[in-house]
């Protein structure tokens, strides 16, 4: 029994204690340190080399240690037959909710002002706009945008969502399919991307998109760099037709030193940390799926190829 874990430039320590102390009896490997190539059934993956899963002729599943999958999608190598998987995680599902609402309530409230003011010595109140005078608009309804979409729903925000197909949730706006983008967008004061990244929805905030947005809009990325298209954003920010972005992931990671993201006085940069997988949490689901593989049943959270997610 073995589980190999295929990640480049991260520390797998951590999972490999959790599947340790979880299952005592499991062998677990870390590429390149494999058993041989036809025992290899399960990989555990982030970030894998391209190419990579090609070598092992018995590979059945690779699981994601994240909630993404895009990572192991964009590999054109993947073999035939193999099921993917993602972790559906109601820590990481927690996390996202808890720091969306952090980014909304900061930009609400103009809490970061008075930062800047303290550094100035400066005592100056700032209006502020109640929740219930804000619309937001959360793109993606999975199980991250639904959840994020509720908890700032009952914060009191009017909340619509956006999806491929209708999502009928009680007390949040349902809008879908690109015939009802534009009006979703219409009414967002707060635009949220938390959708899946497919060829579909690569690029979708760009300069089109935020023209849609009301003035004065604040965009919050924490799906995927590719979402976003980088120059149209800052010149949306620019022209002032949008007030502010926070940004938790980049198209390169770390974003290079050079990169303007770094200097623009309207743009919140965090280093993707708006919801980091637990191994601890994560692991039972991951042996499950195992279990389920070796004895030829069902997986869970099995991931369409076609659809992307």
């Amino acid at each position: 029994m073995s589980i190999t874990i295929f990640s480049q430039g991260r520390n797998t320590s951590r999972w490999e204690s959790a599947l340790k102390e979880h299952r005592p009896g499991l062998e677990v490997y870390v590429y390149p340190n494999t058993a041989p190539a036809e025992q290899v059934e399960f990989a555990l993956a982030w970030n894998h080399p391209p190419g990579v899963f090609t070598e092992f002729p018995n590979l059945k599943c690779i699981a994601s240690t994240g909630a993404g999958v895009d990572h192991i999608l964009r590999d054109p190598e993947l073999p035939v037959g193999v099921q993917i998987t993602r972790i559906v995680d109601e820590d990481l599902t927690q996390d996202m909710a808890t720091f969306v609402t952090a980014q909304v309530l900061n930009h609400v409230r103009g809490l970061h002002r008075y930062k800047d003011a303290q550094r100035g010595h400066t005592w100056k109140q700032h209006s502020y706009r109640r929740t219930s005078d804000v619309v937001i608009g959360v793109m993606g309804m999975g199980v991250l945008g639904t959840h994020t979409a509720q908890q700032l729903s009952k914060l009191g925000f009017k909340v619509n969502g956006w999806s491929r197909s209708p999502k009928l949730i009680e007390g949040i706006g349902a809008y879908a399919g690109a015939e009802e983008l534009t009006a979703f967008l219409e009414k967002a004061n707060i635009l949220i991307c938390l959708l899946p990244l497919t060829k579909d929805t690569a690029n979708i905030l760009n300069k089109d998109t935020f023209s849609r947005l009301p003035k004065g809009a604040y965009v919050i990325n924490v799906a995927r760099g590719e979402h976003l298209v980088d120059d149209d954003l800052i010149e949306m920010l620019d022209g002032g037709h949008l007030s502010g972005a926070s940004l938790d992931v980049f198209r390169e990671e770390p974003l290079p030193e050079e990169h303007p993201f770094w200097e623009h006085p309207l743009i919140h940069v965090t280093p993707h940390i708006a919801s980091i997988t637990n191994p601890a949490s994560a692991v039972s689901q991951i042996l499950e799926n195992y279990d389920r593989m070796r004895h030829g049943e069902p997986l869970l959270h099995v991931v369409s190829k076609t659809k992307g997610y």
